[in-house]
């Protein structure tokens, strides 16, 4: 089942009286628990087109469909609610909050939502991506291995149907980057997630099931069936 898709999304810019084209007509459909790589070098669009996945920028034309919304049909408040709860983002530079605790930065999405935090289900993350115990450290504690598992841990958390990640493992060595990625793996099928990620890292795109190559703004490989 289609779970995310876009339609000849464009993103231009007015750079020094010059129009960067940094989406430039991408078409591409994700399916329900599928894991994605999108793989583009620098200035490729990599980082623009996950951004309008997310609801985080929005495109000069075209359109982005979650779950069967058009997502930016929604008013900036409706847009940040349908966000927080459908989506999870794992970012490059982590994003902790650094007067929190482990426990704490994962748990604390839901609180801004208002929701109540299922105890079990978070317990269950943190067991599965080693962090049982550490979940009293801060963020200054732990190494970047351990501050990239708390920041995918706290994308779990919410139970978003898709989770975005950043160049997750850009700050990480190659066998942290293999083992952070192989949870993200598990857990992304262990709780039936959707799982979008961006990397330059051919050796960690292999790991998904597919590969989206980008290019100048387009799509040149991998974007799925768009026609149907």
């Amino acid at each position: 089942m289609e779970i995310l898709r876009t339609e000849n999304l464009k993103k231009y810019y007015d750079q020094n009286m010059v129009c960067v084209k940094a989406l430039d007509g991408v078409s591409l459909s994700v399916e329900q628990g599928e894991f994605v790589a999108i793989v583009g070098t620098s200035g490729s669009g990599k980082s623009t087109l996950l951004h309008m996945l997310g609801g985080l920028d929005r495109p000069t034309s075209g359109t982005v469909l979650v779950d069967g919304k058009r997502i930016f049909d929604l008013e900036d408040g409706e847009l940040t609610i349908f966000r927080r709860r459908k989506i999870g983002f794992v970012f490059q530079a982590y994003n902790l909050v650094p007067v929190l605790n482990v426990y704490e930065n994962i748990v604390l999405p839901i609180q801004l939502d208002g929701g109540v935090v299922d105890t079990d289900f978070v317990e269950q993350i943190i067991d599965i991506l080693g962090l049982s115990e550490k979940i009293n450290s801060l963020p200054n504690q732990l190494s970047g291995g351990q501050q990239q598992r708390v920041a995918i841990a706290r994308a779990l958390a919410t139970k978003p149907s898709i989770i975005l990640a950043d160049e997750p493992t850009g700050n990480l060595d190659s066998k942290t980057s293999q083992d952070v990625l192989g949870l993200l793996k598990v857990t992304g099928q262990k709780f039936k997630q959707t799982i979008v990620m961006i990397t330059h890292n051919e050796e960690i795109a292999q790991m998904a099931d597919r590969i989206i190559r980008i290019e100048d703004g387009r799509i040149i490989s991998g974007g799925g069936d768009t026609n149907a």
